[in-house]
């Protein structure tokens, strides 16, 4: 009887045991019932691949997160319609991502609109205090940080590199969308920084549909600055209209040069992307954004398009030949 005892609690002890492990997953189904992160991405490209989210990808993989495996994107680019953002930032949010990560300053405030908990990367945006999307650049708060593009900086020394290229100029026309709402700073310092080489500032927001009309005031002897973060279109008309008109023009990203623009001194798109994956990835680990202080873009390029400054008569002084990216198209 004793024995018939000792048999039956040993057979329930293997019971017991075999249900226990039962309910323990392996380390390997554990790893494929969790799902990769979320990260929702809005822009205003005209396709998915625009150059900081392809660096974000890239600087991800080199942080040993994974496209696929660890990560998935959800992207909704707006072709230029900055109108169409807040729909996308709601769908995003609805959609449950577990980050958002926005190309300039329409695209962050709609994600900001949209959502006060999902954490928010953003790249492209020139005056983040400015724009009053964080509160200082070392302690952002809120659910918002990511990488300044250094508008306000970086203005003096374009003035400088457009007064090399075209030492004939004596008036820019800060020419920006009539949109933006952090440029404010950056103007003054404009102001500041234009005496000393004997220029004067023409802010000018616009309107696409009015552009034409505002590059009629253009006169010889004057040049275009057009700020980090334009519109699009804004963009490509000032291109367009300053090579017919043979008007120096200055741009934020060598982006512009390559599609005909004369000249750009500023934050290249894709190294953005890269180093937002830095923040990207310890968020994603659990760090939270309001301890993440605003980065400044760490790579900056000077570009010249050589067919645009020929068209324009321009010579291209040497000391700017040697240190910028060349484009001849």
């Amino acid at each position: 009887m004793t024995s018939r005892r000792h048999r039956l609690e040993r057979q329930l002890v293997r019971i017991a045991a075999a249900v226990l492990l039962s309910a323990v997953p392996s380390g390997t189904a554990a790893q494929e019932t969790a799902r990769p992160f979320r990260i929702g991405v809005i822009n205003a490209a005209y396709a998915a691949s625009h150059p900081t989210v392809e660096g974000l990808k890239i600087g991800l993989e080199e942080r040993g997160i994974a496209p696929g495996r660890d990560v998935t994107f959800d992207i909704r680019f707006t072709e230029g319609k900055l109108d169409a953002m807040p729909a996308a930032a709601r769908a995003l949010v609805a959609a449950g991502v577990d980050l958002v990560f926005t190309s300039q300053e329409a695209a962050t405030r709609a994600a900001m609109d949209a959502t006060s908990t999902v954490p928010i990367v953003f790249t492209l945006v020139g005056d983040p205090m400015g724009a009053g999307i964080v509160r200082t650049l070392a302690q952002p708060g809120g659910n918002v940080t990511g990488i300044s593009s250094l508008q306000i900086e970086l203005v003096a020394k374009r003035l400088e590199v457009l007064r090399t290229l075209a030492p004939t100029v004596r008036r820019v026309w800060l020419v920006y969308s009539g949109d933006e709402r952090s440029l404010r700073p950056m103007i003054d310092r404009a102001f500041a920084a234009a005496p000393r080489m004997k220029l004067a500032i023409v802010p000018k927001g616009v309107r696409a549909a009015e552009l034409r009309q505002v590059l009629r005031e253009v006169r010889r002897d004057d040049a275009v600055l057009v700020p980090e973060g334009s519109h699009p279109d804004l963009a490509v008309a000032i291109i367009e209209q300053a090579r017919a008109s043979r008007v120096p023009a200055m741009f934020g990203t060598a982006l512009w040069v390559g599609y005909g623009g004369l000249v750009s001194y500023g934050p290249d798109y894709y190294a953005q992307g890269v180093q937002a994956a830095g923040l990207v990835a310890k968020i994603l680990r659990g760090a939270r954004p309001e301890d993440l202080p605003v980065e400044g873009a760490e790579k900056i390029d000077l570009a010249v398009n050589l067919k645009t400054a020929e068209l324009l008569g321009l010579t291209v002084p040497r000391k700017i030949l040697l240190r910028a990216d060349a484009f001849r198209r």
